[in-house]
């Protein structure tokens, strides 16, 4: 089984759904990030559970060569979405997406059926194709 089904198997225990993994530098600083989301919120205290948890399985196989520091959050109110599973977790949601043409869209993601979504717009229901998807993120209106 690889490390991200393991993570995932881990994560959902305690109540959560696995959201991204990826490696980053920040600051000079190798992060290993652990995003997680979950319908009751999540708090510093699964964040902190779910990261002793998953330590011990990064101590037997690192995810990557060198030091590194392990971060488990929550992607946000406002976050991108890049893979299919993005987009699937955040169905319910405002989202704001960019084609490759430049046009831009706001409204309600009603359905995911990769590669095709469903948006509840201003003007009615919108079908676009995720793969001429410049951007796009969730979108929080204040």
């Amino acid at each position: 089984m690889s490390l991200e089904n393991e993570i995932k198997k881990i994560v959902e225990s305690c109540g959560a759904r696995l959201y991204d993994i990826e490696t980053v530098t920040e600051n000079g600083r190798t992060i290993y990030r652990v995003t997680i989301k979950s319908d009751e919120g999540v708090d510093l205290d699964l964040c902190a559970d779910i990261s002793n948890m998953i330590s011990p399985l990064l101590d037997v196989n690192p995810p990557v060569n060198g030091n590194y520091n392990l971060e488990v959050s929550s992607p946000g109110i406002e976050r991108k979405l890049k893979k299919p599973s993005h987009f699937e977790n955040s169905v319910g949601e405002i989202v704001h997406i960019v084609l490759d043409d430049g046009t831009q869209l706001k409204g309600k993601l009603k359905e995911v059926k990769y590669p095709k979504l469903i948006i509840k717009t201003e003007h009615g229901e919108e079908k676009i194709d995720m793969n001429e998807i410049a951007s796009a993120k969730t979108y929080f209106e204040w």
